[in-house]
């Protein structure tokens, strides 16, 4: 296994954005920048053996700080939205940034997913791995207490990513973030994601309103457009007259995981054979189909985005669980650490 390092460019600020990239024995590479602990590639083999990427990123370092939505970031402070940018703690009312029409998305305007963090190589003999920290100010993006963060990536010769992140605040907190990576099994963007079969191990899935903020209902999946317990490709049901995918523009929701099963999702491409398993000890998987994703994005390799090009799998705790009644609510206490795991695993179907 080995680390390799390289400069991929500089910030306005000039700060400078140093790419990793882990490789393991099977020659499965994994490359992370400094900037936002961004994926940037995910390269693995098809079932023929030909390496290719499978994450959606750009090649330079001025398109992920100007038109990124989100390729491969650490999200936080708070993943996904907080509804009307605000939320209260013991009375206590904090205000943060509407950059979400009038709600907070993904940590705000400089969330996790724009900022230098400090990397560290872990080195094993079974695996190799990057730390990146962080130190959150109090108040950063209007939320409260100074956070010492930690996220961290492990790449093995299983084949295996995980991503572990921690935290801890010194004031009564909220916190839950993850990693916004999309993912193509096409290999290089060869296709887009409706003939990729999805499995989701959730009964049950949060519904949302016009502003893709949780109503707090949970619904059973059973016999629906979300539906994903047997498997079924993306595309089967997307385009269909429910009301809550006309909401979205496709899938944009919560789904409450079956913690009695192997894998928490797994996506394959049948064409390419390759097949990813997504494994998480969160009580949330928010599945995004890329409804947003326009033709002015111009991708790694020159490849022009476009919608559905590729899907999201954010392992979190429920969203916006701080404003939502009837959504198990966790505020942390000085002191208490947060903790999130997350492992995927690639292989092909041979």
């Amino acid at each position: 296994m080995k680390l390799l390092t390289e400069y991929f460019g500089e910030l306005k600020t000039g700060e400078e954005v140093i790419k990793f990239t882990l490789v393991n024995k099977n020659n499965i590479k994994i490359s992370f920048l400094n900037y936002g602990g961004i994926i940037q590639e995910i390269i693995v083999p098809d079932r023929s053996g030909k390496y290719e990427n499978i994450v959606l990123g750009f090649d330079n370092i001025r398109d992920y700080e100007e038109k990124s939505p989100y390729f491969g970031a650490i999200v936080g402070r708070i993943a996904g939205r907080i509804s009307k940018a605000k939320f209260q703690i013991d009375g206590d009312e904090y205000i943060l940034a509407s950059n979400n029409g009038m709600n907070h998305i993904h940590g705000g305007i400089k969330g996790f997913d724009k900022v230098i963090w400090c990397v560290k190589e872990i080195k094993k003999t079974d695996y190799l791995g990057l730390e990146m920290s962080y130190i959150s100010p109090d108040g950063e993006e209007g939320f409260p207490g100074k956070m010492n963060v930690k996220v961290t990536y492990i790449l093995n010769n299983n084949n295996e990513l995980e991503m572990k992140f921690s935290a801890v605040s010194d004031k009564k907190t909220i916190i839950n973030m993850t990693n916004h990576s999309y993912f193509n099994l096409s290999g290089n963007l060869n296709d887009d994601i409706l003939n990729h079969k999805l499995t989701i191990n959730a009964a049950k899935v949060g519904f949302v309103d016009e502003e893709t903020i949780p109503t707090g209902e949970l619904v059973d999946v059973e016999n629906s457009v979300f539906d994903f317990t047997k498997g079924k490709k993306i595309g089967l049901d997307i385009d269909k007259k429910a009301e809550q995918l006309i909401k979205c523009g496709g899938y944009d929701h919560p789904f409450v995981l079956d913690k009695r099963q192997a894998f928490s999702a797994r996506v394959e491409d049948e064409k390419s054979g390759r097949i990813m398993d997504v494994i998480t000890d969160q009580p949330v998987v928010v599945f995004y189909s890329g409804n947003q994703l326009g033709e002015d994005l111009i991708l790694s390799e020159n490849i022009r985005a476009k919608k559905r090009i590729g899907l999201c799998l954010e392992t979190q705790d429920y969203p916006d669980s701080i404003n939502q009644e009837s959504f198990p609510k966790k505020i942390y206490n000085p002191g208490e650490r947060y903790t999130a795991c997350t492992k995927i695993k690639f292989y092909t179907d041979l």
